[in-house]
């Protein structure tokens, strides 16, 4: 499995921090907000709070001050000068004594003193004087832009319907300002000094965390990759501590389930490589996800040509089904496979895979070669249809010839013996036919055993030829033939059975002769080359086509079916001729070429005279 990059602003070691901070942040964020304006409305309220007391206080003392009629006089004005030095602030202030005409007569400000007997410049004054109420206010200074602080207050007589003039006060602000800047600055500094706290706090804090997390990603990526033999540290036995000890008998289960379903992978495939079927298993697609050597090898193909094709393509029945039958229920198809010229037939059995819900996972196809038992089977229908064929024919004679021997034939001198001839020949074809069938019964089940004995070869066929050409000679309705015996000089002596043998020859001398114009040639070869004998009949009848002769040794072929039933021919023949000859370990064969005639070759395994009397002797 690839592994993304690690990233640093991704990880958990960071964002844990992040977080503390986050939240410290948006803490002191509305705790500031909070302390701060608090602080600033507390602070300022406190200081209007003793400038207006200090007011009051001063508003009494200078009451009585001011109601003496002379309010110009010195001592008056004295009074005055000392009541306003008894103001006490922690800010700078002005104070200035306004009469009811307007008229400073007393201020606070050394500087000012010039100003003392002018009338007021003061706007707002003039209108605290004209309403007689008293004014408070915050403005910034001009000059300095220093916040200030103006307090005007009327000042009545002891009958509090006098209006005897006004106390104006204008306290500068900067200070007190400039205290809570001082707090608020140290707020902050103390904020950004715990937020640094907060964050190497929370990095050591997080590291305890993501170390033991960091532990378990490394055991699951170990596990992914099959290795078991290395357990996650605990670090603790807190709830990051039970789940490593969790993954770690995770580990250890993963590794017996995989070790176990290894096993049972290992056995599936020699389950599946021994198996003298094919198999195929496919997803819910058709596509190939499996398939075992036999399959491989009867279909003639590679793995990479099947994993992942479509089994329906691979098997060449898309036109014969379609999935969604193959999807449906069990299925047998019979496939007709055709490979560099050898055609074959496979049936596959189609099983649908599912789970316990019932959802289709794919299907299995097994595959078996029947060619052979197709083959057998066929050849057994044949047989029958040919046996039931060659039988009827006989039997429909026999029938006829006798119902017209029971229908009053046999009165007729002159046809009731032919009828019975040809009940009787009919008879003996029938006899041959099921005797032949029976030795062929007999060589399939291997129940014939021969009766062998070193015989001289050249001999037996010497006297086959004589009894074969005194017999056509003794029948005037036989033609002529002209044989011809073309013999090696060495004594050839085989180990045969001699009446088997003599079977075979008759055989294939009665069927040159069958075949062979009158008056042709028949030639009859032994050659010998030490170690074998081959005899070779040869003839001068129509010959045999190369189709024909690759089938001409099967059971009840014949090549002439019309010509043979006339002169009594069954098809056996040759086929026991065949299973004669290689009963003796030999092999037999046809050359032929059509209109120059036919030469029929068997060979057998023979000994030299001269070894056998040195056995003898």
């Amino acid at each position: 499995m690839k592994q993304r990059p690690f990233r640093f602003f991704q990880s958990i070691y960071f964002k844990i921090p992040l977080l503390f901070v986050f939240i410290l942040v948006i803490t002191f964020q509305f705790i500031g907000v909070i302390f701060i304006d608090q602080l600033e409305t507390q602070t300022v309220d406190n200081f209007k709070v003793q400038i207006n007391t200090q007011a009051d206080f001063l508003a009494n003392n200078i009451t009585p001050i001011l109601s003496n009629s002379d309010q110009e006089s010195q001592s008056v004005l004295n009074q005055l000068r000392q009541t306003l030095e008894t103001f006490s602030s922690t800010a700078p202030a002005r104070l200035e004594v306004i009469n009811n005409a307007q008229t400073i007569i007393a201020t606070n400000q050394g500087l000012d003193q010039s100003s003392i007997g002018n009338q007021t410049t003061d706007a707002d004054a003039r209108n605290v004087l004209l309403y007689q109420t008293e004014l408070r206010s915050e403005y910034s200074d001009p000059e300095t832009d220093a916040p200030i602080y103006k307090l005007i207050k009327p000042i009545f007589g002891t009958t509090q319907t006098t209006l005897l003039g006004v106390l104006v006060i204008e306290a500068n602000m900067e200070q007190i300002y400039s205290q809570n800047n001082n707090i608020i600055d140290l707020f902050l500094q103390s904020s950004i000094l715990a937020v640094g706290v907060a964050l190497l706090i929370s990095f050591v804090l997080s590291q305890g965390l993501t170390r033991p997390i960091e532990n378990m990603r490394q055991q699951a990526l170990r596990i992914s990759e099959g290795v078991y033999n290395y357990p996650a540290e605990v670090y603790g036995y807190d709830e990051l501590g039970e789940l490593t000890i969790t993954i770690n008998e995770l580990a250890v289960k993963v590794k017996d389930a995989q070790e176990s379903t290894e096993s049972e992978r290992q056995r599936l495939d020699g389950i599946l490589r021994h198996m003298t079927d094919g198999v195929i298993g496919t997803d819910q697609r058709g596509r190939v996800l499996l398939v075992n050597d036999r399959a491989l090898q009867l279909l003639n193909i590679r793995q990479e040509q099947a994993i992942g094709h479509s089994i329906l393509r691979l098997l060449n029945i898309e036109s014969k089904i379609a999935l969604k039958e193959l999807l449906q229920k069990d299925t047998e198809v019979m496939i007709n496979h055709s490979d560099k010229g050898v055609d074959s037939i496979l049936k596959g059995e189609f099983s649908i895979i599912r789970r316990e819900t019932g959802f289709v996972t794919g299907v299995v196809c097994v595959l078996t070669d029947v060619t052979e038992q197709e083959k057998t089977e066929q050849e057994q229908r044949d047989f029958v249809s040919n046996v039931s064929h060659e039988l009827r024919t006989p039997l429909t004679s026999i029938k006829s010839y006798s119902e017209a021997l029971s229908d009053g034939a046999w009165r007729d001198e002159k046809i009731a013996p032919q009828f019975l001839e040809v009940i009787q020949s009919e008879s003996n074809r029938m006899i041959r036919m099921i005797a032949n069938l029976l030795d062929l019964s007999k060589m399939d089940g291997g129940q014939i055993t021969l009766q062998t004995d070193y015989v001289d070869l050249k001999r037996i066929i010497n006297h086959i030829l004589d009894r074969l050409v005194f017999t056509l000679e003794s029948d005037s309705n036989a033609g002529n033939y002209n044989f011809v015996r073309e013999f090696t000089t060495r004594d050839i002596y085989v180990d045969i059975d001699q009446d088997r043998m003599t079977q075979v020859i008759d055989n294939i001398l009665n069927n040159a002769v069958k075949y062979s114009p009158d008056g042709g040639t028949i030639t009859v070869k032994i050659e010998d080359n030490h170690r074998s004998v081959i005899v070779r009949i040869t003839d001068e009848g129509l010959g045999i086509s190369k189709q024909d002769a690759e089938k001409l040794f099967d059971r009840f072929y014949r090549v002439d079916k019309a010509r043979s039933r006339e002169q009594g021919g069954s098809g056996l023949g040759l086929a026991i001729s065949k299973e004669v000859i290689e009963l003796h370990g030999g092999s037999i064969w046809v050359d032929s070429v059509e209109g120059e005639g036919s030469t029929f070759n068997f060979e057998l395994p023979y000994t030299e005279f001269t070894e056998l009397d040195g056995e003898w002797g």
